[in-house]
């Protein structure tokens, strides 16, 4: 990690004591992509001379007393879905490789606000638009535990820039999954926040209805600093012990890895002894709520995506296959998908009166190879696709507050994902915060 500094408050701290400049970090941030880049490929643009003049004003901010809070003079990283003006946007796209923009997402005017130093545009699958960060403009992203395997996406080179200490947090986007997935292969913190209250305004969209903004960071406790920043999180309070902690009967504990069930079952020991208490439940339709979110999905993709088809050669073929998948779901399916989501947020709210977190894996397997397109699990095959997401999914459906915390288990990474009801952000990362984060090494 950057200066040897573990989390944003450790460096907020030594900025403010004098220890260390912005300028210091932002230079040893960069020094460590260019580094990288060759091994790991998280970057699509690297915004070196910003970095630097964003840092020399912060330390000049910091000198004469101005403030503006835990981020100022933090390096970080966008992923290159989020608008900057005056810097390419590419989407990690070769139709739109050099689209320059007029304007700054909110996100990225919120952080600058903050006082956080920009070092650079991260890489994604093509259009956010799959799970494995193989660009086929920009090249495969590669998974810093294990260069021959995929870290995960559509925020893959966020999550990269985490895991390996070239950024202190990264703001990713999650459709289907793209925040926790990359966050569980790559081994750091991701948050899917509750539905709107992050904003995605001046983010390239995939689908309008599932659209989440959210970061990805090394500990929960860093995920509610940076969610101060860009959506007016309160700071909160959340001690484990009393806690009701739902653990699904069905469907999440079904087809798993073998580390993935070791790292599961570490997790629910390690929030049992801090006093919470495991509650079996049996959660409302996930599988029919998954179908929803891909039927959902095809066709809002496609809808944004359909503008561009006069340039079909210039798509990857994965990306141009569910295009064009999508434009085939008739209207009055995608609006009985819709309806039924109504009907599933409406039954997953009743579990809100048992529990206050609901436990699960974040993914079934650990990262596969890049290119792997099947997996066995439990003497059966998989695709890969499917078993990165399908526990992922159904909370972009619902709308509820998401979580990924890396789990203990010895070999490549795991997530745990822990989800709670709407609007319980804060106290989701709190409780996080308290449990897991001193367990990050």
């Amino acid at each position: 990690m950057t200066q040897g500094f573990q989390t944003i408050s450790e460096a907020a701290a030594a900025l403010r004591a004098r220890k260390v400049s912005a300028v210091e970090l932002a230079r040893e941030s960069l020094a460590r992509i260019e580094d990288a880049q060759a091994r790991w490929n998280a970057f699509i643009t690297i915004t070196g001379d910003l970095a630097l003049e964003q840092a020399r004003r912060a330390d000049d901010e910091l000198a004469r007393g101005i403030d503006r809070g835990p981020l100022h003079g933090i390096p970080y990283a966008l992923k290159d879905l989020f608008a900057t003006r005056g810097i390419r946007t590419t989407c990690g796209s070769k139709i739109l490789a050099e689209r320059v923009t007029d304007h700054d997402s909110d996100a990225y005017e919120k952080l600058t606000a903050a006082g956080a130093v920009l070092v650079g545009k991260t890489g994604l699958h093509e259009f956010a638009y799959g799970i494995t960060s193989n660009n086929p403009h920009f090249g495969a992203i590669r998974n810093p535990h294990d260069p021959a395997r995929i870290p995960g996406g559509s925020s893959g080179g966020s999550g990269v820039a985490v895991a390996a200490g070239l950024v202190f947090f990264s703001m990713g986007t999650d459709t289907g999954g793209s925040i926790r997935v990359p966050a569980a292969y790559c081994g750091c913190v991701g948050l899917k926040p509750t539905y709107g209250r992050a904003s995605t305004a001046g983010v390239f969209p995939l689908g309008f209805s599932l659209d989440h903004t959210g970061p990805l960071t090394r500990t929960a406790g860093d995920a509610a600093l940076v969610m101060q920043a860009v959506a007016g999180f309160r700071s909160a309070v959340s001690e484990a012990a009393g806690r009701r902690i739902g653990v699904p009967r069905n469907f999440f504990g079904e087809r798993i890895a073998p580390a993935v069930e070791q790292g599961f079952r570490a997790a629910l020991s390690q929030v049992e002894q801090r006093g919470a208490r495991l509650i079996p439940i049996d959660v409302p339709e996930p599988v029919a709520i998954g179908a929803v979110g891909r039927l959902i999905l095809l066709s809002e993709a496609s809808a944004v995506l359909r503008r561009y088809l006069d340039r079909r050669d210039d798509f990857g073929s994965d990306v141009l296959s569910l295009v064009d998948q999508g434009l085939r779901v008739p209207a009055t399916d995608y609006i009985d998908a819709q309806r039924l989501r109504g009907v599933y947020q409406k039954r997953w709210a009743e579990l809100w009166n048992s529990v206050d977190f609901v436990f699960t894996p974040t993914t079934a397997i650990e990262a596969p190879g890049i290119g792997q397109e099947r997996v066995v699990i439990g003497g059966a095959e998989e695709d890969v696709r499917l078993a990165s997401t399908k526990f992922v999914r159904p909370f972009n459906v619902l709308g509820l507050p998401a979580l990924s915390v890396p789990a203990a288990c010895g070999g490549l990474p795991v997530g745990i994902q822990i989800i709670a009801k709407p609007h319980a952000d804060e106290e989701l990362l709190a409780f996080a915060d308290g449990v897991f984060s001193p367990q990050i090494d």
